[in-house]
């Protein structure tokens, strides 16, 4: 299948608006879609894109690309070719204009990068000192028999300096983000299409020749696009012209092993419809998904930046509206209901973190948790019963003279006000969250100073009714009409059995029954409810939800 057949009307037209939005600097903002050329030196990276182009690439062996070469490839009557310099990130105004000035003009008969590689490096400033440049040499080439391809040729990668080569100079090759980029997606071999080359170097029947074969057929490494097989001009070909390249191609695909091989995946001719189509079907969806991604990231900011307010009544309708859309936020975060597309997906922990009543139930339950199985003053553990007299007398002895050991743990503050300062600190981030997403940066932190003031006055209240609550289990004698106690009361003295171990605890733990055992347990319950009802939902919580839009206005 010849590649004039895929090179329809609509897929240059579309390739052409992909290339005059880069050169507009669109890239900047939306990752266009283009074909990156890279590996290792003298990996062969020159000779495919000189089987592609038709153009000559300089290929001496001691010679490796300086810097990265942009080769835009287009379908046109009119044969042409145009070459410019796009200058690299660090470079001054002075030195992009200069650089912007920049054009060379090549032979279109017989087109050779050879001679504006070496006045490119002069205009960059590649030298024995600057080994690497960051700027980029674009060319642009139109025939009626060129495909439409962008691609990009970046300097090979090496991982150790030599004599022309610093470590330095590797770092900059590596630095460089499409590069990283491409070799990211390499590994996940979501983007990838590998290239298999100089297979002349290959014996005939040999083991390696096997193995290349099913590398080709995306047996041993898996690449989503597959692998591509090429031929290559050896030495001894160096001067042949692109026509008998191709013919010596198709010869040596065409006898021995690779004739069972698709011959879509064998030689230039296949090679050129099959970047495009890669350029076109693989790749587009992904910058149209981007494209958009993008609107409406930009009028989700517009929407927050809100209208002009130059006068009073202006701004304060401005902040009208803001109180009011995060007033429904907070309501919803509060009540638990997260249809807003603030809150995202639960799956997420940035989704999670959002759902303001997700956390604090989640928070309480930790908290109840924390206090059943820490907040108990003492530990029983299973011991034989001559070790726990002996424990007994022990502690009978070094008690004499002490306060008895009662039913509280002062962990219990710590639990209590862990749990307190976990809520605060997610009202907090909730806050913040929701007033970035009614407006820009600016205006979000300016209302959260003055909202802070209120969710300051709502912490200290709540710290307040917290302590209150701990007060009695820390200076007084707990209490309860809970029936749950009476109920576990008389099933306890239907046991007979426990009496001689109610004067164990009254010696060692201080407990003077089992009625009181079941005081504490009833104790601790109506601690937790109280720290998690009246506290946290009452005094913080739910007054926040109702007190927010007062808070901003």
């Amino acid at each position: 299948m010849g590649s004039v057949m895929l090179q329809s009307k609509d897929h240059r037209d579309l390739l052409d608006i992909i290339d005059t939005l880069r050169s507009k600097g669109i890239s900047r903002y939306v990752n266009l879609p283009e074909i990156i050329v890279c590996d290792d030196q003298s990996a062969g990276r020159s000779s495919v894109l000189e089987a592609i182009s038709g153009m000559s690439f300089p290929t001496k062996d001691n010679l490796c690309t300086r810097f990265a070469t942009e080769l835009v490839l287009r379908r046109d009557a009119t044969p042409g070719v145009k070459v410019s310099i796009n200058p690299g990130p660090e470079r001054s105004v002075d030195e992009r204009e200069r650089l912007s000035h920049f054009h060379l003009e090549i032979d279109i008969v017989n087109p050779n990068l050879g001679s504006v590689v070496e006045k490119t490096k002069e205009a960059m400033g590649v030298s024995d000192t600057k080994v690497f440049s960051t700027d980029t040499l674009r060319v642009e080439l139109c025939g009626p028999t060129q495909p439409h391809l962008i691609l990009v040729d970046f300097p090979g990668l090496f991982r150790t300096g030599n004599r022309d080569q610093s470590i330095d100079d590797a770092a900059t090759v590596r630095k460089m983000e499409v590069t990283e980029s491409a070799g990211e997606l390499a590994l996940k071999g979501t983007r990838t299409l590998g290239f298999i080359t100089q297979l002349d170097t290959l014996d005939t029947g040999s083991d390696s020749e096997a193995s290349y074969l099913k590398l080709a057929q995306n047996k041993d490494v898996v690449f989503r696009l597959g692998w591509h097989v090429l031929k290559n001009r050896n030495y001894e070909m160096k001067d042949t012209s692109s026509a008998e390249r191709d013919e010596a191609e198709e010869n040596f695909f065409a006898t021995g092993i690779w004739t069972p091989t698709d011959p879509t995946h064998l030689g230039v001719k296949s090679l050129k419809p099959r970047l495009s189509n890669v350029l076109k079907d693989q790749i587009l969806h992904l910058l149209l998904k981007d494209v958009e991604s993008t609107i409406s990231e930009c009028q989700s900011r517009l929407e927050r930046l809100g209208t002009p307010r130059a006068t009073f009544e202006e701004q304060r309708r401005y902040l009208l509206r803001a109180s009011q859309d995060f007033s429904v936020l907070m309501n919803a975060a509060v009540d638990g209901i997260y249809n807003n597309p603030l809150f995202g997906s639960a799956k997420t922990e940035e989704g999670y973190q959002k759902r303001l009543r997700a956390v604090v139930q989640n928070a309480l339950t930790d908290f109840e948790k924390d206090m059943l199985l820490k907040g108990h003053a003492s530990s029983l553990n299973s011991v034989s019963r001559s070790d726990y007299i002996n424990e007994v007398r022990g502690l009978m002895r070094k008690s004499r003279g002490c306060v008895p050991l009662g039913t509280f743990n002062p962990l219990i503050i710590d639990i209590a006000v862990g749990a307190k300062e976990f809520i605060l600190h997610a009202v907090y981030r909730g806050a913040q969250t929701m007033l970035d997403h009614i407006a820009v940066d600016e205006t979000a932190d300016g209302i959260f100073w003055i909202i802070s003031g209120g969710i300051d006055t709502l912490k200290s209240d709540l710290n307040q009714k917290v302590t209150g609550l701990l007060d009695p289990h820390c200076n007084g004698h707990p209490i309860t009409y809970n029936l749950y106690l009476t109920d576990n009361v008389r099933k306890a003295r239907s046991d007979r059995r426990r009496c001689r171990f109610e004067g164990i605890l009254k010696a060692s733990l201080g407990i003077g029954s089992i009625e009181q055992g079941y005081k504490y347990r009833v104790t601790l319950k109506k601690f937790i409810d109280n720290v998690s009802v009246l506290a946290i939902e009452h005094c913080y919580v739910r007054r926040y939800a109702d007190d927010d839009r007062r808070l901003i206005l």
